[in-house]
Order: C-alpha cells, then sequence, then structure tokens
C-alpha cells in the first residue's frame, strides 16, 4: 500500500505536539534547546539526503525547505508555528532578529518577516536540522552548526540522473538553474553571497567522499562541537 502523503498542516500541528512535550521536559529538568544545523546544499551534492540521514542518526528533527516555504506563505501556519513559543524564549528570539535586519541591512517585505519568525522559532525550540531558505543567516552562529554541501559538477549530473531519470542533457539544466534560483533567493532575501565559506562552520565536498563519508564526518564533527559549546556555556 502507497504510504499517504501528509499535509504541511498535518506536519506542522504533529511538531507542535512534540515540542510542547520536549519544553515541559526541559523545564522540569532546567535544560535548554539542543543546537540546531542548517544544511545549505548544492544541486545534485546528495544535502536533503545526508540532512535526513543525519536527523535519523543524531536523533534531532528535520524540516526541509519546502515545508518552511508554505508555511512561511501562510499566515495561519506561521501564527501556529510562532505562537509555540513563550514571551520569553519570543523576547529573545525577536532581540535577535531586530539585530539581523539592522546589521544586514534587510528589507522586511511580508515573507521575508514570516520567513525569519518561523526559522527564528525552529531556533528557539531547538535539536533541529533546518534544510535551505537562508536558515544560516537568521539563526544565532553561536546556537548553530552551519553546513554547505557542494559537489563537482559531473558528480552532480550523475546523482540528479540517477535519482530523476533525467538525460545527461537536462541534468545539467537542472543543475545549473536550482542554483542559480538558489543564489539569486538568497541575493534578494539575504544579501548574501552563498558561496561564501565564512558563512559557515564546515563546507564538504561530498563527491570526495560520498554520502556515507560525509554523513560520520559531519556526526562527529557536530559532536566534538556541541560538547564544546556545552563546556563553555
Amino acid at each position: 500500500m502507497k504510504a499517504q502523503t501528509r499535509s504541511p498542516n498535518q506536519l506542522v500541528d504533529e511538531q507542535l505536539k512534540k515540542w510542547q512535550g520536549a519544553t515541559v521536559e526541559r523545564k522540569s529538568v532546567k535544560a535548554k534547546p539542543g543546537p540546531v544545523i542548517t544544511v545549505s546544499r548544492e544541486p545534485g551534492s546528495g544535502g536533503s539526503e545526508i540532512a535526513r540521514r543525519l536527523a535519523e542518526k543524531l536523533k534531532m528533527d528535520l524540516v526541509g525547505a519546502q515545508i518552511i516555504q508554505k508555511i512561511a506563505e501562510s499566515a495561519n501556519m506561521s501564527a501556529k508555528v510562532i505562537e509555540s513559543l513563550d514571551e520569553k524564549e519570543v523576547t529573545r528570539r525577536d532581540d535577535w532578529l531586530s539585530s539581523l535586519f539592522e546589521t544586514r541591512h534587510l528589507w522586511v517585505d511580508d515573507y521575508l518577516h514570516h520567513l525569519t519568525k518561523v526559522i527564528g522559532t525552529f531556533g528557539r525550540q531547538g535539536n533541529m536540522i533546518i534544510v535551505g531558505r537562508g536558515a544560516q543567516y537568521i539563526l544565532p552562529p553561536e546556537d548553530t552548526f552551519r553546513l554547505r554541501f557542494i559537489a563537482p559538477m559531473e558528480t552532480k549530473i550523475k546523482n540528479v540522473m540517477r535519482d530523476s531519470g533525467f538525460t545527461r542533457e537536462d541534468a545539467k539544466k537542472y543543475v545549473i538553474k536550482t542554483d542559480s534560483d538558489r543564489r539569486a533567493y538568497l541575493r534578494k532575501y539575504f544579501n548574501a553571497d552563498v558561496t561564501d565559506p565564512s558563512h559557515y562552520d564546515m563546507v564538504v565536498n561530498t563527491g570526495k567522499i560520498g554520502i556515507d563519508g560525509t554523513v560520520e564526518t559531519v556526526a562527529a564533527a557536530f559532536t566534538l562541537w556541541k560538547q564544546k559549546r556545552s563546556s563553555s556555556a
């Protein structure tokens, strides 16, 4: 039997229930939310698959770019997510976002307003892997492990051909267009160059070590960073 695909509304409702339980548990032991991983990836680099495997391995929640996009575009869903924070966490998030807008000189339209508040809320909830939508520019660097996955063009073309069934020519066109669209999106909303390595804590060429090797390498690096973060807190 084919599994039913859950709607963004269903996914948000499920996540909110999980957060509510986690929030009660943290309060009972006075624990702070876990850190967040953000994933930026070149099309065809395997970034989405790596993010999924990392979420399983590290026992973190995974939020993909399409879900974030739909939430940001829907005022109703955005409100549900944003209201999941208590007053103190809302204040901390909004203080950070105000600083973000000022330092990056961003023009805040309705979409960017919803997007940043939604991703900021994910960040305050913690223990999450966020794929795409410029999350690496929105969340505080001290609480975020920022990843970028790249690969040689030939590797990206082969991966897209394998996953989509495209011809080589169509796969190459897809890689080039998707990469161009993502760069334009991040320039428009964050005035940022997605290829600048200073925006990341770790950049991995997946063409060199493959998907499995990348998952193991990133998981080890994240664990060490998380330990260092905890000891210096």
